[in-house]
């Protein structure tokens, strides 16, 4: 008989009732869920009590919520919020100065040249999955700032696969290979482009012909399904030709978004409920990938300095550029913030980095390099991962209790008035 903790109705079961932990904790602390749910991912992850571990299970369902999630963003976005030519010179300086500082700050502390290279490159992404979930929950996804910041993470995304393309190469052949840089330039930007364009001209009007249905009319949530089948499909493509499945889901989203229903089940209501499960399943598996016994007193003084250089160079790069392009000095800095978040991005990039290091200890001959080989490999996973972690909890927090605390004050005083 099948041990019950293993089948996927209890694990199920205990990845909701962790994220309704997350909400408890949020609740006493005064942070958003999201803080909550990080939280608690790490205290019943490895790191402390070891009840949940990264399994296959809690990877799947961790994708599904990250790609419901940015389906959800993109719905309330228009395609022309994401093109304008400013978030591009954004996103390209805010690639290359973290790379910079990742890269050299990895040299200083004299690791190896491969592993300097991985490092910096998982200081490149960002993760709009964080700050698109904070701007949302405080209601600020339309402000100019809250787009400038979706479409420059957006273009972030696809330089980041460009840039981790490259250092694949170097890693593995230790040479660059133009031929396969150059494919995967033109396979991430076409892939945008043509989803996007395509997306527009054709969904719209074949979601508006299946609403005037009488297949609608007796089954409202007809078009729903449809709806969420385009969002994952999107999202298969873009995985397909080497873009992040998030991005294809938000750009679903975004072409989805200027349908009018009429007899249909409302799109954006039932996509609400599905984030609420999965979202909440995705935050948690963030804190419980990380695991904090690989910690070793040695490494403390480069992650520290990594997660400093990590924070300062996302706000810098993609700050500085902002207010250069004429946005004021607060909105720019909250440019700059909301880009600090890695999230999920980084910890693939550490992911690969790991996998790099163990094939490399299993061609090595001698038990001594092996062994160390294994080790640096497991150093630089923790070492990404709590850079990662640390970016992604710092916006909610800063957010929360810097840019929009007066905001917030008040609105508890306009609700104590009523």
């Amino acid at each position: 008989m099948e041990d019950i903790t293993s089948t996927v109705e209890f694990q199920m079961s205990l990845l909701l009732f962790v994220a309704l932990g997350g909400y408890l904790l949020a609740t006493r602390i005064h942070q958003s869920a999201v803080i909550g749910e990080i939280l608690v991912g790490l205290l019943v992850g490895p790191s402390v009590l070891g009840l949940i571990t990264y399994t296959d299970f809690v990877q799947s369902f961790a994708g599904l919520g990250a790609i419901i999630l940015l389906f959800v963003v993109g719905l309330e976005f228009e395609l022309s919020d994401i093109t304008n030519w400013r978030y591009g010179v954004i996103a390209l300086i805010g690639v290359i100065v973290p790379w910079i500082g990742g890269y050299a700050t990895s040299l200083f502390f004299a690791v190896d040249f491969y592993t300097a290279i991985f490092i910096g490159t998982a200081l490149t992404a960002t993760s709009i999955a964080i700050t698109a979930n904070v701007l949302r929950d405080m209601g600020r996804l339309h402000q100019p700032f809250a787009k400038a910041i979706i479409g420059a993470a957006v273009i972030d995304d696809v330089l980041s696969l460009i840039v981790l393309s490259i250092c694949r190469d170097l890693g593995t052949t230790g040479e660059l290979v133009p031929e396969t840089v150059a494919l995967t330039i033109i396979k991430s930007i076409g892939f945008v482009v043509i989803a996007a364009l395509a997306g527009m001209k054709l969904i719209p009007p074949l979601i508006a012909r299946m609403d005037a249905t009488k297949l609608a009319r007796r089954f409202p949530e007809f078009v729903f399904i449809f709806a969420m089948m385009v969002a994952f499909y999107y999202a298969m493509v873009a995985e397909f030709v080497g873009v992040s499945a998030i991005v294809g889901a938000f750009l679903a989203g975004v072409c989805i978004n200027r349908v009018s229903l009429k007899h249909s089940l409302d799109i954006k209501m039932g996509a609400e409920y599905l984030y609420i499960i999965f979202a909440a399943i995705f935050f948690v598996s963030l804190g419980i990938i990380a695991d904090l016994r690989c910690l070793t007193p040695e490494m403390l003084w480069f992650i520290v300095l990594l997660i400093i250089i990590a924070i300062i160079t996302k706000i810098a790069g993609c700050g500085i550029p902002a207010w250069l392009l004429g946005l004021n000095a607060r909105d720019s800095l909250i440019i700059g913030v909301g880009m600090v978040p890695r999230g999920e991005v980084a910890m693939v990039v550490g992911l690969i980095a790991l996998t790099h290091f163990q094939e490399m200890a299993a061609a090595a001959t001698d038990a001594t390099q092996q062994t160390r080989l294994l080790q640096l490999g497991n150093e630089v996973f923790v070492a990404v991962v709590l850079m990662s972690l640390v970016t992604t909890i710092i916006v909610p927090l800063v957010y929360k209790g810097w840019f929009f605390r007066s905001e917030k004050k008040t609105d508890r005083a306009a609700g104590s008035q009523q």
